[in-house]
């Protein structure tokens, strides 16, 4: 049923594509995610406006499911997380600006630490009152320490003064099992570990909690999983439910001749009598333009295929095989068959893209609570 406490945000009625997020959906993958490891607490990551499904409404479906630590990536996220869930556990993934400490004190959020100057930084703020997760890098070579600067650590009062309640590193290549990566970055977090017994550690991603228990430790950190995308692209089903869809009415239908064109610069040109259907809908949307003659829409469950350049706000698709298909006949975009994944296969990209770039002028609609 239908949320009635949950505006739809950003977008009023005159727009024709509709996007549909279910709510309960969300809280079901948390679910079916914390229960592959029933011994370790389930965070949830909500950055990017929750992958672009809307923290105002994720965020406390998710706290009513169970959650009770939540991870965004800047401090401008955290204090809208923390508006919304005054008790939870909130950590800032992407390591402390210098002078904004004091800033999550007040707020009472918690930095992801990257390197030794911002605990020390934090040392200052905390005095150990104020937790904090320390992050090492062990093959990304993005943010955090490196494994011979956290071994160091051992023994440090340092981390009793910046308050260190979690450890944590990221995988490189969860989502692909086979990786000799994964092992060595697993046996590089146990050495971290060990070094650091006392502190509670986090690996696992959304396709880490998959690899097993050896990646689990104490807490889990899933994102794309909770929003649909599969954390396990090697099998061909995917173990989450749909929480995102996407639909547009046909706004007009035309006939075409062999050897005419359609779209901008005339990418694609008409082999034969073709049957065209116009959407309302575009990369201003967040619908990817390098989908242009390679990926798809449904139609009255026809895989449909878009044809000439996305523009700004129109995609046009090609409907000869779906005689049935009028103005007013809804194409879905992503859902059912289209699934995130293969959305963002077809635009050259991956599904994280195509969810946290969901755009603002659609038609929102929350379902379930």
């Amino acid at each position: 049923m239908r949320d009635a406490a949950i505006p739809t945000p950003r977008a009023g009625p005159g727009h024709g594509a509709r996007l549909s997020i279910n709510l309960s959906a969300i809280a079901e993958n948390w679910r079916r995610l914390a229960a592959q490891a029933p011994q370790a607490a389930c965070a949830a990551v909500v950055k990017a406006d929750a992958y672009g499904c809307g923290l105002a409404a994720v965020a406390p479906v998710l706290r009513r499911a169970g959650c009770r630590t939540f991870f965004v990536a800047h401090l401008s996220e955290g204090l809208a997380a923390r508006a919304l869930l005054p008790e939870a556990e909130i950590y800032v993934l992407n390591g402390l600006v210098p002078g904004t400490g004091p800033a999550y004190a007040e707020a009472n959020l918690r930095p992801v630490l990257g390197a030794l100057d911002e605990l020390a930084d934090w040392a200052e703020v905390s005095q150990g009152t104020l937790p904090a997760a320390l992050h090492v890098d062990t093959g990304m070579n993005r943010l955090g320490l490196s494994p011979a600067e956290a071994l160091t650590l051992s023994g440090d009062p340092l981390l009793d003064r910046a308050g260190v309640a979690l450890v944590m590193s990221h995988l490189v290549s969860a989502e692909c099992p086979d990786e000799a990566v994964n092992a060595r970055q697993i046996a590089a977090f146990a050495a971290i570990r060990a070094a650091l017994p006392s502190i509670p550690g986090s690996l696992a991603n959304s396709s880490g909690i998959h690899l097993g228990r050896k990646v689990h430790h104490d807490l889990l950190r899933p994102g794309y999983a909770l929003f649909g995308g599969n954390p396990m692209p090697y099998r061909e089903t995917n173990p989450m439910r749909e929480v995102v869809r996407l639909e547009a009415p046909i706004a007009q239908i035309r006939e075409i001749q062999p050897g005419e064109t359609a779209g901008y610069n005339a990418r694609w040109t008409a082999p034969a009598p073709r049957r065209l259907a116009t959407l309302s809908l575009g990369y201003a949307d967040g619908f990817p333009r390098m989908a242009s003659n390679r990926g798809y829409a449904l139609v009255a469950g026809v895989f449909c295929p878009i044809v000439g350049l996305i523009s700004m706000d129109l995609i046009i698709l090609d409907v000869t095989a779906v005689p049935e298909a009028r103005r007013g006949t809804l194409a879905t975009l992503i859902g059912d068959a289209l699934d995130l994944d293969t959305v963002g296969r077809a635009a050259g990209t991956i599904g994280y893209e195509i969810l946290t770039g969901l755009g603002s002028r659609y038609v929102r609609s929350y379902n379930g609570s």
